[in-house]
């Protein structure tokens, strides 16, 4: 099937507009950032959407808000004709605050707000990233995540960070923990282990490094994340990804 004209070196960017509010202060132990799309589309268009280890609360204008767990494969939306939607995307390890149960119980899943214990009501209209925030301010459950939230966010960010952790014993080791005792953490704070959140990040560098053209090692790299072969690699990227390698870079202008 041919591919979308849409999608490729970076045309996707004629048709929407993106934008990436900070949060205040008081919010940003719980919120690593805000973000707004809109779109205008004469024809579908099926946007591929990267999986990261943040829970996210999305709300369009009149409907009801949403709240998206840590997917573990990318996630299809279609956008046709006009629409906007907000969004906040938390800080791993700090939803945990809001519920009473893991976040494990909401990986892959999307779920009304209100079905949540810590999410009452919606913000007020015309809702964006102002109203999303006020709005957020009125529910939350202390001035920051409780300290088994902040252990997993540190070690996510950890994982984000350093780009020689590649497996779970490494992470549990550069954090002065257990890899079970990280597991736990992870299950309960993150929603996802820490296996999958080394590798997410891994790949990623991966996807950057083919954006900007460089060549990559396909056989060491799979050996350094612990991979049986190089297929396998492949493989877990497409997941991620939506398509394989050299597909997704060529969203990439120039590529």
């Amino acid at each position: 099937m041919a591919r979308d004209p849409r999608e490729l070196d970076g045309a996707w960017t004629r048709f929407q507009r993106h934008e990436f509010p900070d949060p205040a202060p008081d919010l940003a132990p719980f919120v690593a950032g805000y973000w707004a799309v809109s779109w205008d589309y004469d024809t579908p268009y099926r946007q591929k959407i990267a999986p990261y280890p943040q829970v996210h609360l999305t709300v369009r204008p009149g409907a009801e808000p949403e709240v998206h767990g840590v997917s573990r494969r990318h996630v299809v939306r279609v956008l046709e004709g006009t629409g906007r939607v907000v969004g906040a995307a938390f800080r791993p390890g700090a939803f945990r605050a809001f519920l009473d149960g893991p976040v494990s119980a909401l990986t892959d899943r999307t779920v009304p707000a209100g079905s949540v214990p810590g999410l009452r009501g919606r913000p007020d209209e015309p809702v964006d990233a102002s109203s999303l925030e006020s709005w957020l301010r009125s529910l939350l459950p202390g001035t920051e995540p409780p300290e088994g939230g902040r252990e997993a966010g540190d070690a996510v960010a950890l994982a984000a960070a350093d780009r020689s952790i590649g497996r779970v014993d490494q992470l549990a080791d550069a954090t002065g923990s257990s890899v079970r005792r990280l597991q736990r953490l992870f299950a309960e704070h993150v929603g996802v282990g820490p296996k999958w959140v080394i590798r997410r990040y891994r790949l990623h560098e991966v996807t950057e490094r083919m954006a900007a053209g460089d060549a990559i090692d396909w056989a060491g790299l799979a050996a350094d994340l612990g991979y049986t072969d190089q297929p396998h690699l492949v493989r877990d990227v497409t997941g991620l990804f939506g398509e394989p390698p050299t597909h997704y870079a060529r969203r990439y202008p120039g590529r």
